[in-house]
């Protein structure tokens, strides 16, 4: 068969063939394994034959085959593992010998609660007696007796049952980006607890519907004990929440749909309010700032700092804020984490023919970020954009960076071997020229001071798109889960004005010559300041 066609075919049956090799696996990782075998094999197959009349068929074949060869290369002793731990079992109770039995044992004993697998384990394999597990666990000996009659009942019910797989089981959702809005503490923010497939998924089980951990594992497709230890994870760092005997969550995740008219539509309404802000309020911030006199600018441009002032004045000064108690929706995690996540997943596009009839650019932005160092009196802001040529977000926006540039500054190092990963780093961010020069904008003093010196936009120019704001945060929040749709509200109220608008007035400023347009060297410091007790003119 041509190649061309036998990719073809391993594309339209790609789902379907995961979702056989799931059915057939206790975890994703075997689920994964087996696919990646019966992929191989059917491709391998494919090329090698002619024209196949019943490729169905074909297809089944071999995935029945290669299960078989999967089953004997991973086959087990013959007893049933419960945490690792073997459970031979015994002619005299309701189990049989054959393969199949004791596969099916094992899972719906991992279906067990916890409580349950530890006495069956303690009953059966150790042989311990009613009152010795009684004792052992701290619960009455007719509780014992009534958790083993239900695991006996429970287990015959199991093996007689064709367990069903839900959706996430078959469709595990994969996140394509991780945001957060606060301090990840120690670790790096969500994706350090959620970046695993598997939590991530055991937490979106329960984002529309809350959910028990049987129906989480059930939903998942997993036994019980594969996840329990994940549960025990995200419940004591916040990202599930038990509520009335059973988890749900608050992490944000986007929504499944997205409508582009329904975008655009925001979209002008935003561009209109950035032409009034244009117009009537950055004039206010340039006013505010041009006296400000200890300031180093790299090339000596000051609109380098209007530009920076203006666009931090829009996004924390111009917006509206619904007064609510939004603390549920912070995840407070043991690494000292205190953050609002947020979850993009792929979107499917509601209205894929309808024709936009704006051309609008990227409108994407990282920030505000702010770094205070402990060490030195160092503090930077900064929001990257396509303004900026700086890379790697917020994760590559290190405190010690500044900390680094400060102590060039001021001579505390010297370049030589033991500081040379110090300089280098700088260099790679082009915060420091070939030549040792300082390339970052930088303000001498507090950077409260500075902000402080930045207005409010009035109560008056605020109500002229107050309303516009209000109603689509309402279209918006519909689409989301009924614990999530306080937090909606609000994050699209408070972000109607925002990085996205600060942006679009930019645009205007910069088209309309407000603003020069940058140069290579400034989008290295575009909007981007650095405060400290000294400037690089002061060491000099």
């Amino acid at each position: 068969m041509e190649k061309q066609k036998a990719d073809n075919i391993i594309t339209e049956y790609l789902n379907k063939i995961y979702g056989f090799a799931f059915k057939k696996s206790f975890t994703y990782t075997e689920a994964e394994d087996l696919c990646s075998d019966i992929i191989t094999e059917v491709y391998t197959s494919l090329l090698k034959s002619g024209e196949i009349e019943n490729i169905e068929g074909y297809i089944w074949r071999i995935s029945e085959h290669t299960y078989a060869k999967y089953v004997s290369r991973k086959k087990k002793q013959s007893g049933v593992s419960i945490d690792n731990m073997i459970l031979p079992h015994y002619d005299e109770y309701f189990f049989d010998k054959d393969d199949e039995e004791r596969d099916l044992l094992r899972r719906e004993i991992a279906f067990l609660s916890e409580v349950r697998r530890r006495i069956i384990f303690l009953f059966y394999y150790e042989n311990k007696t009613i009152s010795y597990i009684s004792k052992e666990m701290n619960i009455p000996e007719g509780t014992v007796k009534w958790h083993l009659n239900k695991a006996k009942i429970d287990l015959k019910e199991g093996l007689k049952m064709e367990r069903k797989i839900g959706n996430l089981g078959l469709n595990p959702i994969t996140a394509v980006c991780y945001g957060h809005s606060g301090d990840p503490g120690s670790n790096q923010g969500p994706e350090s607890y959620i970046g695993d497939k598997l939590n991530l998924n055991i937490v979106y089980s329960v984002y529309h519907t809350p959910k028990t951990k049987e129906e989480i594992a059930q939903e998942l497709g997993v036994t019980l004990v594969f996840i329990e230890d994940n549960i025990k994870l995200l419940e004591e760092n916040g990202f599930l929440v038990k509520e009335k005997g059973k988890y749900t969550t608050y992490v944000r995740f986007s929504k499944e749909k997205y409508s582009v008219e329904l975008n655009e539509k925001r979209s002008k309404i935003q561009l209109e309010i950035a032409e009034l802000l244009a117009k009537e309020y950055a004039p206010l911030v340039i006013d505010a700032i041009k006296d400000v006199k200890d300031v180093y600018l790299p090339d000596g441009n000051p609109q380098l700092l209007y530009a920076a002032a203006i666009f931090d004045g829009i996004a924390e000064k111009c917006n509206i804020s619904i007064k609510n108690d939004y603390s549920k929706y912070n995840i407070k995690t043991t690494a000292g984490g205190d953050f609002i996540a947020s979850i993009d997943l792929k979107m499917e596009c509601e209205d894929p023919n309808y024709v936009p009839t704006l051309d609008l650019p990227d409108y994407w932005a990282c920030g505000s970020m702010t770094r205070l160092s402990d060490k030195y009196p160092v503090y930077s802001w900064s929001i990257d954009t396509r303004y900026s040529s700086r890379k790697g977000a917020w994760q590559n926006n290190l405190t010690s960076d500044y900390e680094y540039l400060y102590e060039v500054m001021t001579g505390l190092i010297k370049e030589n071997p033991a500081t040379a990963d110090r300089f280098n780093r700088l260099r790679e961010r082009k915060f420091l020229t070939a030549d040792g020069k300082v390339n970052v904008m930088m303000v001498k003093g507090e950077h409260k001071d500075f902000f402080d010196k930045i207005p409010y936009l009035n109560d008056e120019l605020k109500a002229k798109y107050a309303g516009k704001a209000l109603e689509f945060a309402m279209i918006e929040a519909k689409d989301y889960p009924p614990q999530m749709q306080d937090l909606i509200v609000g994050c699209e109220v408070g972000g109607f004005i925002g990085c996205k608008v600060a942006l679009m007035v930019l645009d205007i400023l910069y088209a309309n010559g407000t603003l020069a347009p940058l140069t290579e060297n400034e989008r290295v410091s575009a909007n981007l300041i650095m405060f400290a007790d000294k400037l690089p003119s002061d060491v000099d």
